[in-house]
């Protein structure tokens, strides 16, 4: 699609920039890259729309550019990201993720050895 820029890896693709159904038509805009980069593992993006967030995993994304990103399918595809683990885990605010995670290392630090 013109205008989007040069194709990007996921590694640098912007918060913020639109994402496009396979129709071309505006779905929302990124919230959040979900990778595990060590591994190198890009699980998908979360996309924020006028409905809320929704999540497009690898397989729904058609391509990733500098100022946009186009996806494989409609929009009305996408899933709430509750419905993948790892996105429900990264659309938590991040208060929680952090409570959770101090919650586990006490947990993991409490037990009797």
């Amino acid at each position: 699609m013109e205008g989007l820029g040069e194709p990007v890896a996921y590694t640098v693709l912007p918060d913020g920039v639109p994402v496009y159904d396979r129709n071309r038509v505006l779905v929302g805009e990124v919230e959040h890259v979900l990778a595990d980069e060590g591994p190198d593992i890009f699980h998908g993006l979360i996309v924020r729309t006028p409905d809320g967030h929704g999540f497009a995993d690898r397989e729904q994304i058609a391509e990733l550019h500098r100022r946009g990103v186009l996806l494989t399918v409609p929009g009305t595809d996408l899933r709430a990201p509750s419905a993948d683990p790892v996105a429900a885990d990264a659309d938590r605010p991040a208060g929680e993720q952090l409570q959770e995670g101090l919650r586990r290392a006490w947990d993991w630090l409490s037990q009797p050895r």
